[in-house]
């Protein structure tokens, strides 16, 4: 048990220390300035345009680090920074999330097995933890609670491992994008990469964070059998 609370204490730790990197990493790319001197939003109505795609909008939502590509209604939403600045975060971001839409355009299978998911995940994500403390609570009076919360949790890590191959797919979409048109310098290609490698991170962290709790909460289950 104390191991457990050791390993999940572990994760914790990188997850917190990538996110600052992250951060970090944004706050160093978001001071280099496009030679080009593109905004964000130029910068991903142009990828669009050049892959063939002119039914999405980009538009701008408030918040940091909130940039997201949405299938449903086909727009790109663009971090208010990320909208209007001309740096080499900015055209990373607003690449990577156009890499998504090129994806959607193209019927990547990754993201198009994702979006079947979502539904799933939104009623399992809500529910897990709730049916999980319930279930060890009550392991001896309901027994059957626990090994439900346990699957319902397990669609979200499941969620988790297919997020990567989406996320990475979109920014070497985007990185070659940027490459092959010459929209950034060498040093700004450098500093756009290097950006996305981190938040790539960020993801991978998350997934192996949800599979440690999740065989966490297998062994609880198995301890009290």
């Amino acid at each position: 048990m104390i191991f457990g609370y050791v390993i999940l204490g572990l994760i914790a730790l990188v997850g917190g220390l990538v996110q600052w990197r992250l951060k970090s990493k944004f706050a160093k790319y978001s001071k280099l300035s496009l030679r080009n001197g593109l905004s964000g939003k130029e910068i991903a109505e142009k990828m669009l345009h050049d892959n063939g795609i002119f039914d999405v909008k980009v538009i701008s939502v408030p918040g940091r680090l909130t940039d997201h590509y949405n299938p449903l209604n086909k727009t790109v939403n663009l971090s208010e920074a990320v909208y209007l600045e001309r740096n080499a975060a900015a055209a990373a971001v607003a690449a990577h999330e156009c890499g998504h839409a090129v994806q959607h355009a193209i019927g990547y299978e990754w993201l198009q097995f994702r979006s079947k998911m979502v539904p799933m995940v939104q009623v399992s994500g809500r529910l897990a933890q709730w049916v999980i403390i319930a279930g060890i609570l009550l392991i001896n009076s309901f027994p059957i609670l626990l090994p439900i919360g346990i699957a319902l949790f397990a669609a979200t890590v499941i969620f988790s491992f297919v997020t990567l191959p989406v996320e990475y797919d979109a920014s070497n979409r985007a990185l070659a994008w940027l490459h092959n048109k010459n929209m950034l310098t060498q040093e700004e290609q450098a500093g756009a990469k290097d950006a996305l490698s981190w938040a790539a991170r960020t993801y991978v962290v998350a997934a192996i964070g949800a599979l440690v709790t999740l065989l966490y909460y297998i062994m609880i289950y198995m301890n009290r059998r």
